[in-house]
């Protein structure tokens, strides 16, 4: 069929060249262009003569057309066939359409060749979108400064622009007539368009086919032929070396920004231009994290606001990336060792200086400087420490550092400790198991991006992080992949495609938004930020990597993975702050109508409100203490003190005086326990019971309960107060240095003035006597059991041992019958003589059975003879006064007792003044110090002011904030959109 048509062009095309309208020199088809001959006439030759073509009954066709030509009756002429001279059309568009194939055909092919020339410029621009931040806020607040609807109305109307433009309804007339002149030569172009396309999937010959001219077949050998091989190295040549140069452009233009940028800022401070939204914003939604940081967590309020999560392995580069985002070396470092042992939530934000400062701390760390770069490193280093609680390694409590500098990414990071394999000696038990926890409780956020930090100097095999990224991100909706040292992977990597698949997520389990491979340093710790941008930046221009495409050039460098994070935080940003602001705003509701339930008639106190009335509360109880009466204290004193004395008193002093034959022994052997119990045990006794007796007192006001004003939230506060404030005082350690001068004065003094004083020895005599006696009465019938009486009204009965103590006492007891001037300790020869006599009534009994009971038995028969005594001496004031002179009455153990009487109120009377004038009020000074530690204390607060109540006030108190700080954040959010 081809051939057949071909034939019939080559007949048609001879009877124009034999043809009489005047035209001379060659045949039009020796000029046509060589695409035309070598498609059309594949048969044609130079001879002179041709062979005939074979007849046939087919129709013909033409193959430029592809339309049916009319028959035609051929005249047989010789060797060839002479036409009819109606052929008149066919000559007309031979003439016209010669020149078009020259034009159409340079047109098409010069139209692709400039069509794929920009496309490639076009993939070698980078998308400058992402750099609109370079242009000035001025020129996108034009609409603010120029009324464009004025301007508007100056311009012409559209009606008056159409009178000035041509006719084009008549110009597409004239145009439409020749339509069906020109649609021969329509068909044509399509053939040839058709005929370039297949030649252009055919390689570089089609191409030099389009490139010839009518100048000759020879012009097309000269073209020199390159392979596909250099071509592709000569424009990866050309793309990089472009790329590089629009690199050092933008780096540049980055600079003059930055500089003018910082001097904006500069004029913000000090108050010149009032623009500061994009500097605040930030540090808006920094402060919302930083009250959800501050959450008490035994409430349920997950929150979901995006930040930046920063995981990896153990020494993987992750703070040096995050150094590099900061452009600042600011945490500490270490060469393998966990340096990371809390979380650090970094807030980035652009300000004139680069300085840095903690969210509790009003100090800044300039970072231009070293020496504040240092002191904050070791501040990080101290907090860190300070939080990790004994026993453990990490801890999951985060630490909040703003960074502000001209040309900062705005963004909030997450710095998580490093994700680690094995623990080691040194660290604790549940050490991984926390890191594990501390990263998921982080990455189960669904709007936070994780920024996977994995080492490509280790192999991949060894990673951890990324098998925990998967889990948490399976399909890497919210996940960036960095791979850090690919400085030492190209190095040593046998494989370089080992890279390539990681970049482009094939190697790894894990999906990601994007893929960036950066270098943070040649490891050392000394190295500066700009020298590192300098190596980083060297390292790729040379990379084989960058040069034979395995690495892209937005896939490198820590600026583009700077610029990428922040782009996907503010992102998600946008697309969830609303969101949570609504779940905020139910919670809110939710907790206010759980309050109105539960506490109707309450007000709303959270936890530091509640602390600051329980203050107040405490203040007033410790003003109290100091108006006790001085009565009440004396009173309080001298019965504690004798309480805690009496018995040393009785025992040591009393009983061995009163042994004695004659009233100068008995009042010399007082006077020498006196002077050894003032000089070493008594002032220390009496500070001891003025010290219990104001922290009674103390206590009693903390814990005494005021009826329905009661709040028993305050009462672990109030206890941890009374305690601490207790522990805190010491008493004055001259008071008893000057206690024992008056203690000793006062028992020195034997002169009773008048009836009333020695009445009231004798009372005070009779009271311990008594108290002393009923205690003593009370042992022995614990010794012997009950009497006779007790074993018939309550049907109880005796042990055998209190049988043998009963006998025992009988015995005892006769022995002092016979004489009742006894020594006060038995003689071997009388307990020997007690236990024979008990033997022969069948009672066995030891030695020291007799002693102990004789001591009791002693006791009573001695207390009991000096009540009778002290009877006696009631009337005695008068012998007393004249010195027992003619009288047998002795009452010197009166004149004891009104001296020990005297002693103890006039101790009294001194520890009262002390406590009244000194004590109380250092206890008062206490009190508020540690009220003041307490209040500083957020961890004490929380323990101590516990409850449903607490909880819920403190729940509604930081819902209200967060709704109203994410109200104020999204309302300047839209204003800067």
């Amino acid at each position: 069929m081809w051939r057949a048509r071909a034939a019939a062009v080559c007949v048609v095309c001879q009877s124009l060249a034999n043809s009489s309208y005047g035209v001379k020199g060659k045949s039009p088809l020796q000029k046509l262009h060589l695409v035309s001959r070598s498609i059309h006439h594949p048969h044609y030759t130079s001879s002179k003569f041709q062979r005939p073509p074979l007849r046939t009954s087919i129709q013909q066709f033409s193959s430029l057309n592809r339309l049916p030509l009319r028959k035609t009756k051929l005249l047989s002429v010789k060797y060839g066939y002479l036409s009819h001279r109606n052929f008149w059309v066919a000559r007309l568009a031979s003439r016209l359409l010669k020149l078009r194939y020259l034009v159409l055909g340079s047109a098409v092919g010069g139209g692709y060749t400039a069509k794929k020339t920009y496309d490639q410029w076009k993939e070698m621009l980078p998308d400058l979108n992402d750099y609109k931040w370079i242009v000035p806020d001025f020129i996108w607040e034009l609409d603010e400064h120029i009324d464009f609807e004025k301007l508007s109305k100056v311009l012409p109307d559209a009606e008056d622009l159409a009178k000035l433009l041509p006719d084009f309804d008549k110009i597409g007339e004239s145009l439409s007539s020749l339509k069906g002149f020109f649609s021969p030569g329509y068909n044509l172009v399509s053939e040839v368009i058709g005929a370039s396309d297949l030649l252009l999937l055919l390689g570089s010959q089609g191409e030099t086919a389009f490139r010839a001219t009518d100048q000759g077949y020879e012009n097309d050998k000269q073209y020199k032929k390159v392979s596909d091989k250099e071509k592709i190295d000569q424009l990866q040549e050309e793309l990089l070396h472009t790329q590089l140069k629009y690199q050092r452009i933008l780096e540049r233009l980055e600079k003059e920004n930055k500089e003018l940028r910082k001097l904006v800022l500069q004029k913000d401070d000090k108050g010149i231009h009032q623009r500061k939204l994009k500097k605040s914003l930030i540090d808006m939604y920094s402060e919302v994290l930083d009250i959800l940081s501050d959450y008490d967590a035994s409430y349920n309020t997950q929150d979901h606001l995006p930040r930046v999560v920063v995981v990896g392995d153990q020494s993987a580069g992750k703070t040096s990336v995050l150094e590099m985002i900061a452009q600042a070396r600011i945490f500490p470092r270490g060469s393998g060792e966990m340096m990371t042992r809390s979380p650090v939530k970094v807030t980035l934000s652009e300000g004139p200086h680069h300085v840095a400062l903690f969210k509790d701390s009003s100090r800044e760390f300039d970072l231009t400087k070293e020496e504040d770069l240092a002191a904050l490193r070791n501040e990080i280093e101290i907090r860190m420490r300070k939080s990790v609680k004994e026993g453990c390694t990490v801890s999951a409590e985060t630490i909040s550092l703003n960074v502000k500098g001209p040309g900062l990414q705005r963004m909030v990071l997450v710095d998580l400790p490093g994700v680690i394999s094995t623990v080691t000696s040194g660290m604790a038990p549940d050490t991984k198991d926390t890191i594990f926890s501390i990263s998921k409780a982080y990455m189960q956020n669904p709007n936070a991006i994780i920024l996977c930090i994995q080492d490509g100097s280790v192999d991949a095999e060894r990673s951890i992080v990324t098998d925990l990224v998967s889990q948490m991100d399976p399909h890497g909706k919210r996940t960036i992949f960095v791979l850090t040292k690919v400085d030492l992977a190209e190095k040593n990597v046998a494989s370089p495609n080992r890279i390539q698949q990681i970049i482009e997520g094939k190697l790894f389990p894990m999906k990601a938004l994007g893929y960036f491979a950066v270098v943070t340093g040649k490891g050392n710790s000394s190295e500066s930020i700009e020298s590192i941008k300098d190596y980083e930046e060297e390292f790729f221009q040379n990379s084989k990597l960058l040069k034979t495409c395995m690495l892209k050039a937005h896939q490198v460098t820590t600026r583009n993975l700077s610029l990428a994070v922040s782009d996907c935080f503010w992102k998600m940003v946008r697309e969830s702050v609303e969101q949570q602001a609504d779940a905020f705003k139910a919670t809110r509701f939710n907790l206010e109508t759980e309050w109105k339930n539960n506490y109707p008639r309450l007000r709303e106190l959270d936890r530091n409100e509640l602390f600051e009335k329980a203050k107040n509360e405490i203040l007033d109880e410790v003003i109290s203490l100091s108006q006790v009466t001085p009565k009440h204290w004396e009173e309080i004193l001298q019965k504690t003190l004798w309480e805690r004395v009496s018995t040393h008193v009785i025992e040591n002093i009393y009983l061995p005086a009163a042994q004695t034959t004659n009233s100068g022994t008995f009042n010399t052997t007082v006077d020498i326990k006196l002077k050894q119990w003032t000089d070493k045990q008594l002032p220390n006794k009496a500070v001891e019971v003025a010290w219990e007796t104001l922290q009674e007192e103390f206590s009693h006001f903390m814990t005494e309960k005021k009826g329905k004003e009661h709040d028993d939230i305050f009462d672990k506060l109030k206890q941890a107060v009374k305690e601490e404030s207790i522990k805190r005082h010491k008493w004055n350690e001259r008071a008893e240095d000057s206690l024992r001068v008056i203690q000793h004065n006062a028992l020195e003094d034997r002169s009773i003035s008048d009836k009333q004083q020695w009445d009231a020895a004798i009372h005070f005599m009779e009271d311990t006597l008594q108290s002393r006696l009923k205690d003593t009465e009370s042992v022995i019938e614990d010794m012997v059991g009950p009497d006779w009486k007790k074993r018939w009204l309550y049907w109880v009965g005796r042990t055998k041992e209190q049988n043998i103590r009963n006998e025992t006492k009988n015995e005892l007891e006769k022995m002092i019958k016979c004489n009742e001037d006894h020594a006060a300790y038995l003689a071997n020869d009388e307990v020997t003589t007690v236990r024979k006599n008990l033997e022969a009534k069948g009672v066995a009994v030891d030695p020291c059975l007799i002693k102990d009971t004789w001591h009791q038995v002693y006791r009573r028969h001695f207390l009991k003879t000096a009540l009778s005594h002290c009877n006696l001496c009631r009337r005695g004031f008068y012998y007393y006064q004249r010195h027992f002179v003619d009288s047998e009455l002795e009452c010197n153990d009166v004149v004891l007792f009104w001296r020990i009487q005297r002693m103890l109120a006039i101790t009294a009377n001194t520890l009262r003044q002390q406590l009244t004038n000194t004590e109380v009020r250092r206890l008062e000074k206490n009190v508020k110090e540690v009220l003041e530690d307490f209040a500083e204390d957020s961890d004490k607060k929380v323990k101590l002011l516990t409850g449903k109540r607490v909880q819920l006030a403190e729940d509604l108190k930081k819902v209200r904030e967060i709704q109203e700080k994410l109200e104020a954040f999204i309302e300047a959010l839209h204003q800067e959109k």
